[in-house]
């Protein structure tokens, strides 16, 4: 792409210098003059009254992708037990399917794991592709890869969902390169357009100041990753679906790495992707001395501790309880904010929530905006209250 200008048309007016972000333009004897660091981005063209500036590029036309049939989502599995993640992701998959009239299906690879596909099938899957061979026992990047792009080339689908774990974010960057395709991670929501029909994949960017909407008008499959806990799995009584199994042609050469030992560390289990009750903890606590009148409620409720990241920065909880962003996404019954401001950072994570109880001395913190129940007070006044009359109702 080039892009000069018509020296007759230009009438030196400068508003091309300043809509250019590269400093690229100068005006030199009352005419506009393109320099060498010009990248062609355009910017300049809609500035120009004049249309003095030219270019020979020509608008981008949108392909023709109506052979382009499916949502397909990668399920994700470890040792025969599927990732929670990949059935969440099905639910998600079947609202777009059906805005889409299109079917769902999901991608099976492993090793002696053709009975997980009855699950996937109860969970929606229309389709289960199932890739099995002992090379793909153990996730490899490589031989996950092969056998993946070879699905997509064979069968073309619309759209690719996978989740945002260590494995899919290992993964899927390295499929949407074999493939040529965009991607979309750490997606918090997926809509499609009601008037393109394309998928619509909206993350958190800048650090999590805004949310951006995302739309692949030129590729296909339409690729996002999703984190664990934004969906919901939603069942699919009495469904109906078909294994096709794809012959798989793998040579532990092409693989280039190899295990040699599977080691998994032990640590004290905390599930809060489970937990029905959650109460977190935010700055305004004050200390990890004071984190313990939380610990006593969720104890109480029979819930968990979740903490915001700078809980997790000062060490007053471990990195596996904080939710945000940058942490879990969780969706409890019951969510109780102590000391929250509600930046949207942490509320990414918790939004999914069907309850949210915030107590914080400052009425205008932005957790109130979302929360269905709200104390305005100080919560080293609030919380020990709360947890009388907690253990009161108990003693009834």
């Amino acid at each position: 792409m080039t892009v000069w200008v018509e020296i007759d048309l230009c009438n030196g007016c400068k508003r091309c210098i300043k809509t250019c972000p590269y400093g690229a333009i100068e005006i030199k004897d009352s005419k506009a003059h393109i320099l060498k660091q010009c990248t062609s981005c355009g910017a300049c063209l809609e500035a120009c009254k004049e249309k003095a500036i030219q270019t020979d590029a020509r608008p981008k036309t949108i392909p023709d992708f109506s052979d382009r049939q499916g949502v397909w989502v990668f399920a994700e599995q470890r040792g025969g037990n599927l990732s929670r993640v990949s059935l969440e992701l099905l639910g998600k998959a079947q609202e777009l399917a059906m805005t889409l009239n299109q079917e769902v299906s999901a991608l099976l690879l492993g090793s002696g794991v053709s009975k997980l596909a009855d699950t996937l099938i109860e969970y929606g899957a229309d389709n289960v592709y199932l890739a099995q061979h002992r090379a793909l026992e153990n996730y490899r990047t490589l031989s996950y890869t092969k056998v993946i792009e070879e699905l997509l080339v064979n069968y073309m689908p619309n759209i690719l969902l996978l989740g945002a774990t260590h494995l899919g974010r290992d993964l899927a960057p390295r499929l949407s390169r074999r493939v040529g395709v965009g991607l979309t991670a750490d997606c918090t929501e997926l809509t499609i357009d009601p008037g393109e029909g394309i998928l619509l994949q909206t993350r958190p960017a800048f650090g999590g100041d805004i949310m951006a909407t995302i739309a692949n008008r030129y590729s296909r499959p339409q690729m996002a990753t999703v984190r664990p806990g934004v969906m919901e799995a939603i069942k699919k009584p009495g469904n109906k679906g078909r294994v096709i199994r794809h012959k798989v042609s793998l040579l532990e050469k092409e693989i280039r790495t190899k295990i040699l030992e599977m080691v998994r560390e032990r640590k004290k289990n905390v599930s809060l992707a489970d937990a029905k009750v959650i109460v977190a903890g935010g700055r305004g606590v004050g200390s990890k001395e004071e984190m313990k009148s939380l610990f006593s409620i969720a104890e109480l409720m029979g819930g968990e501790v979740a903490g915001t990241r700078i809980i997790v920065e000062e060490g007053w909880l471990p990195v596996e309880r904080q939710v945000g962003q940058t942490g879990q996404t969780v969706r409890p019954e019951i969510y109780i904010a102590c000391g929250i401001s509600g930046a949207i950072q942490h509320r990414a994570g918790m939004l999914g929530s069907r309850y949210i109880i915030a107590i914080n001395k400052d009425e205008r913190a932005p957790i109130f905006e979302v929360a269905d129940w709200g104390i305005v007070g100080d919560l080293h006044e609030v919380v020990p209250a709360f947890e009388k009359a907690i253990r009161a109702n108990k003693g009834k």
